[in-house]
């Protein structure tokens, strides 16, 4: 059997301690799949003395994880520390530097300096794997590189965030409010103690930069990313959803058309029979359209130790076997700058709830400002009490409209409108309609 291929490991939090104890546990294995042993060498991590559960007798350990990344028994290097700078940055440039590959979970990372990295590592005749870095242990990233090559690519777009959709299957099952279910996906630490990167779109906007990147051939692009989060979404947004047949989840879509490419992560409606509709909790789910394999639906477990652990290993077993790809699919100097479509062009179907005051004229003055900006309305439907005839100018009403496909632009107009006449209470509440 040929030598053995030795690796570093820098970072041993959750994902870190999954894989030291895979590659142990499954040594044998492993090395049948890889065509030659995978043996861990080395180690860092900031406290030396915690208790993992793992044999490091033999392993060296080092507090610095460059000096891991240049350590001479270190022939691939594995970073799982995070963040898109400081101690994950300088390890795996120097890696690179080293001549070294590197395998990462770290989506912050690549999407900040995604493109002069792999030309480093192509500079250097190594790669960067990266399957950890999007939805956890789907093979999202192998499927787009490689499974899909014969593939023209229009559009990308699902579930990147286990949180977000936690948090949104349990406000809709269980009728709670957000603050409420976030602070339950704490206690179970399905949510950070600081939760804006999750639900506020962030995570996924990082995902979603490496996941168009990959598709399009485009150089990885993380500011021409529209962001919302899920912190408007309330339980009736989501009781509204079902009856008029959605669900709510806030989605990662990357589309390609003639106007360029449309990034964008927000809450969105879909119908509550597609694939994507179905997948509730922690779970991740992306479908990609080729036009020659048609819709493609992987889903899956989209973060925990084991279930990313098994995404890094498997990109060191591909790099055991000599596999060299191009980091996004195609060389770095060739991604081409990404031709950004404005949001304002995004054409589709809106479902927007109004509080709206009981007042004369209300009514006729909403649907004459949509009617101005040829917004056609496929539904109107109002919640709440019933008209008090001897009280006008009484609490707001919640009246929900569905529109048809239209221009995001038309409906900002009309809805800056709407709030200038003074017919509603507070801002109104816009979620777009996802097609299937």
């Amino acid at each position: 059997m040929a030598e053995p291929l030795k690796v570093g490991v820098a970072g041993l939090g959750t994902v870190g301690a999954s894989v030291v104890r895979i590659l142990q546990q499954k040594a044998e294995q492993i090395a049948a799949r890889a065509g030659r042993p995978v043996v861990v060498t080395a180690v860092s991590a900031r406290d030396k003395g915690r208790s993992r559960g793992l044999d490091l007798s033999n392993v060296a350990w080092h507090m610095d994880p460059s000096q891991l990344a240049r350590a001479r028994d270190v022939d691939l290097v594995v970073e799982l520390i995070g963040g898109a700078e400081g101690p994950a940055r300088a390890c795996v440039e120097t890696a690179l530097g080293a001549g070294r590959p590197v395998v990462t979970a770290n989506k912050a990372l690549l999407a900040k300096h995604g493109v002069a990295l792999a030309l480093a590592a192509e500079g250097a005749g190594v790669t960067i794997a990266f399957e950890a870095a999007v939805a956890g242990g789907i093979p999202i990233v192998k499927t787009l590189r490689e499974g899909l090559t014969g593939n023209n690519v229009s559009r990308v777009f699902g579930i990147l965030n286990g949180t977000c959709n936690y948090i949104l299957t349990r406000m809709e099952k269980d009728r709670i409010g957000f603050a409420e279910c976030l602070a339950d996906a704490q206690r179970l630490g399905y949510a950070e103690a600081d939760p804006t990167f999750d639900i506020g779109g962030f995570d996924a906007a990082h995902k979603l930069a490496l996941l168009a990147a990959l598709a399009f051939g485009v150089q990885v692009d993380p500011d021409g990313i529209y962001i919302e989060g899920i912190a408007s979404i309330t339980p009736f947004d989501l009781a509204m959803a079902e009856e008029l047949g959605f669900r709510v989840k806030l989605l990662g879509v990357a589309t390609q058309s003639e106007s360029g490419i449309e990034l964008r992560v927000h809450p969105s409606m879909l119908p509550k029979d597609s694939a994507i509709a179905r997948v509730d909790g922690v779970t991740n789910a992306v479908e990609i359209d080729g036009d020659v394999v048609g819709a493609l639906v992987l889903a899956g477990p989209g973060a925990g130790g084991d279930a990313t652990a098994s995404a890094v290993i498997a990109d060191i077993v591909d790099i055991a076997r000599g596999a060299k790809l191009p980091v996004f699919g195609v060389p770095a100097a060739e991604l081409t700058a990404p031709k950004r479509a404005p949001m304002g062009t995004h054409q589709g179907g809106y479902y927007i709830r109004l509080s709206v005051l009981d007042r004369p004229g209300a009514a006729a003055a909403i649907a004459t400002r949509m009617a101005e900006q040829g917004i056609s309305l496929r539904s109107i439907v109002q919640r709440g009490r019933e008209p008090d005839f001897d009280r006008p100018n009484a609490d707001p009403v919640a009246v929900v409209l569905i529109t048809y496909a239209t221009n995001e632009a038309a409906l900002r107009v009309a809805l800056d409108a709407i709030e200038a006449d003074g017919h509603i209470d507070g801002a109104p509440q816009v979620i777009r309609i996802e097609k299937r």
